[in-house]
């Protein structure tokens, strides 16, 4: 595809135009200011984790031995069935937010305990959401697993995940930073309203673009900035990196929500961690779908109608679901909406002084707008 503008910042009177260059293959960003020699010998930002996962280790390391730790209690059932979503690891990217955000405060210095802690409570929080999630959707994968409700059953699942969300709250209260709790309690209160409006619009192929960006900021998104922004603060950032950080964080979740809607379509289960058409099935409205009914005619209309309104799905229906997404290009645009995220949050990046810290934010934001699992 043709290069597209998209951020412009001004350094001794100089315009310096970045380019993003789309397409799912390269991201690369170069400055028009650069001589040929300097564009040839600088190494491009890559769309990769790596960064991030190796400037985090040491911290996840100690943030794990919290998370096992608190996960303790005299039920034997209730660890044993946090630990199994929480083994079955993930990206870890709310957790490791908290982290980088405390790096950037401190020039790349290690994290204070106290980071630590609401890393863990952060994890918690997710973690719950994601039991709770899996009972409400009948999920029986996650992460390439059985879910806890498969295996323990509903009960048990949500009540565990309510342990969780105690143990996230006892962390918080820990750190002794009332503008921190309320962040991270506000996030909590946000995410259930994202899960009650997604539940809302499920069967609603007609939903409107502003309703599932609405929700999936509360529901994904909110989670991401306040890490962020959360992990800053404890950190020692000042108002403008504290601010940075929450913008980042939230541009972040954003693409990777989105991201995450077109992959359930588009993407093979097994690098997925989930049953391919999941979101079909469960009648839930994403981007793809109302991108595709905003292009559609009465014929395709009356399909997600039945499919998704009516909840009448018969043999072939998920390709057949599959076939018009591909004709309107509904996942192509979707992860254009995501790409978009991703220079937002690269665009709160400047601030942050050149260094391993930057880098590695800045490759995670081109991951999350072009990743494939």
């Amino acid at each position: 595809m043709l290069a597209q503008a998209v951020l412009i910042s001004l350094s001794t009177q100089k315009v310096k135009k970045l380019l993003v260059l789309e397409g799912m293959s390269c991201r690369y960003f170069y400055r028009f200011d650069m001589n040929l020699a300097d564009r040839k010998t600088q190494q491009p930002p890559l769309a990769s984790l790596e960064k991030l996962l190796t400037l985090c280790a040491p911290s996840m390391a100690r943030i794990n031995d919290i998370i096992t730790a608190r996960m303790a209690s005299d039920v034997p059932l209730i660890p044993k069935l946090a630990s199994h979503l929480i083994a079955a690891g993930g990206k870890r990217m709310r957790p490791m937010l908290c982290v980088v955000g405390a790096l950037a405060a401190s020039k790349g210095q290690s994290a204070p305990a106290s980071v630590l802690q609401l890393a863990a409570a952060v994890e918690f929080i997710h973690s719950a959401t994601l039991l709770h999630d899996d009972v409400i959707d009948k999920s029986d994968r996650r992460r390439g697993r059985d879910t806890a409700n498969a295996l323990w059953g509903n009960e048990a699942s949500v009540l565990v995940g309510d342990f969780l969300f105690a143990r996230a709250f006892e962390l918080m209260v820990e750190t002794n930073d009332l503008a921190v709790l309320g962040l991270l309690s506000s996030a909590s209160a946000r995410i259930t309203e994202g899960e009650v409006k997604q539940m809302t619009m499920a069967g609603a192929p007609d939903s409107s673009l502003d309703d599932y960006l609405s929700m999936i900021t509360n529901k994904t998104a909110t989670l991401f900035s306040a890490a962020a922004e959360s992990g800053a603060r404890v950190g020692g950032a000042d108002e403008a990196l504290s601010t940075a950080m929450h913008h980042y964080g939230l541009h972040l979740g954003m693409a990777f929500q989105i991201c995450d809607d077109a992959l359930d379509y588009g993407a093979d289960p097994t690098h997925l961690g989930k049953n391919g058409g999941d979101d079909f099935h469960e009648g839930k409205i994403t981007l793809p779908v109302i991108l595709a009914w905003q292009g559609a005619d009465d014929v395709q209309r009356a399909f997600w109608k039945r499919t998704l309104g009516d909840n009448i799905i018969q043999d072939g229906d998920l390709d057949k679901a599959r076939e018009l997404l591909g004709r309107h290009n509904a996942i192509e645009n979707a992860l254009s909406y995501a790409r978009a995220e991703t220079v937002s949050a690269i665009q709160a990046l400047s601030v942050i002084p050149d260094g391993p810290v930057k880098a590695a934010l800045h490759e995670a934001a081109l991951f999350a707008g072009k990743r494939a699992y």
